[in-house]
């Protein structure tokens, strides 16, 4: 069942703007979303409170969408996790367990091995995981990994040197943040550089469920700070990087078109989400799971029972938010109006490329989309794993 949610307000939706500018492992959640009552704070009994009216200038997209596979663009990857597009039109992708990263020609699929990231000690869920471009890569060339080491999780940029030979182009990490809680599950994993050139990163709680409502733990929490680590300016508490807490283990953020960031986390038994994020808000976990009637946490835009999403990476496109699911093997639109789901969710290639992990905007109306059957948890094919070109509508 579906549950789709009245979003963050116009009001909380400006000051989330104004900042930015200033036990389900990764695949037992999923499921179908169901309309949802508030993404706000909400008064018992559901309704938006009053300082919190839902309108909104956006304009929402058709109720209905489309998806059409334009190609494969490679195949034979190996536990594939973050993606990075490069100015040239190729793609970054690392590998979760074998600690490297791939250079991928998109026009002729041609994977060129970019080097091995050292530090990474890969088990579970944990490996190297998510990667970015620096704001300034046409000058500094440096991509940034998030990675599971032998004592915690940690964020590293590396220098990335094309003149070099092939596997050994990348530059000693330089550790740029370290001490996020890491474990056999839930360590996080998805970073992203905002609107704003700042670093978001979303942590998980790494089976301490009590990480999360824990303020100064980096568990279960959506960082922001600098390109070199520091906590970013206007973040709503002092001297830290949390950006958003009471969360169990993110695995996608995306902005929309207006700078609002969205992001996809897993729940345990009952529900996997999306929600809106807006800076020092409580997202409940192990409170709530799923929508709740306390006043003090921040309610999902749409929610999903755990057997049909296990939600992974988001992009934002066509007016939408683009969801990867694993254990759902399937990919959610949901479409938006400002904060709030303007229509149910709506399931594409439902089972067709089994495990989704990532999904990025390929620019216009086009996604890359990255497939995850051997990450041990799926049944690799032949071809397996995929790096798939899609239109969307």
């Amino acid at each position: 069942m579906i549950v789709q949610r009245h979003a963050v307000t116009t009001v909380l939706a400006a000051t989330a703007l104004l900042l930015t500018a200033g036990c389900s492992s990764d695949d037992d959640g999923g499921g179908e979303a169901t309309p949802s009552r508030s993404s706000g704070n909400a008064s018992p009994g559901g309704s938006p409170s009053a300082s919190a009216p839902a309108q909104t200038t956006d304009t929402p997209p058709p109720a209905k969408g489309t998806v059409n596979v334009v190609r494969t663009v490679t195949e034979g990857l190996d536990s594939p996790w973050g993606l990075a597009p490069l100015p040239d039109g190729s793609l970054l992708v690392s590998s979760r367990d074998e600690a490297t990263i791939t250079r991928v020609d998109t026009k002729t699929g041609k994977k060129t091995e970019v080097g091995e990231v050292p530090g990474v000690s890969p088990a579970g869920e944990g490996g190297l995981m998510g990667l970015a471009l620096s704001p300034d890569y046409a000058s500094d060339h440096m991509v940034y990994a998030y990675f599971t080491s032998e004592g915690d999780n940690r964020i590293v940029r590396m220098l990335y040197d094309t003149d070099r030979p092939a596997g050994d182009q990348l530059g000693a990490p330089d550790t740029i943040f370290r001490g996020i809680p890491k474990g056999f599950i839930h360590n996080g994993g998805r970073i992203a550089f905002g609107p704003d050139k700042m670093l978001y990163a979303g942590t998980g709680e790494s089976g301490d469920t009590g990480l999360s409502q824990d303020r100064d733990s980096l568990g279960g929490k959506i960082l922001r700070m600098t390109p070199e680590g520091e906590p970013a300016p206007g973040n709503p508490f002092p001297d830290s990087a949390v950006y958003s807490y009471g969360h169990r283990n993110v695995q996608g953020l995306a902005w929309d078109t207006r700078q609002r960031l969205f992001a996809s986390e897993f729940g345990q038994d009952t529900w996997d989400e999306l929600n809106a994020i807006k800076p020092g808000d409580n997202y409940g976990w192990p409170e709530a799971e799923g929508e709740s009637d306390d006043s003090q946490f921040h309610n999902p835009v749409t929610e999903w029972t755990t057997d049909e999403a296990s939600p992974s990476g988001i992009a934002f496109a066509e007016g939408s938010i683009w969801m990867a699911g694993l254990g759902g093997e399937r990919l959610w639109r949901v479409p938006l109006d400002g904060t709030e789901a303007s229509a149910h969710p709506q399931a594409f290639l439902e089972g067709d490329y089994g495990r989704l992990r990532t999904v990025v905007s390929a620019g216009g109306n086009k996604l890359w989309l990255v497939t995850s059957e051997t990450d041990g948890r799926g049944s690799p094919g032949d071809e397996d794993d995929r790096i798939l070109e899609l239109e969307v509508s």
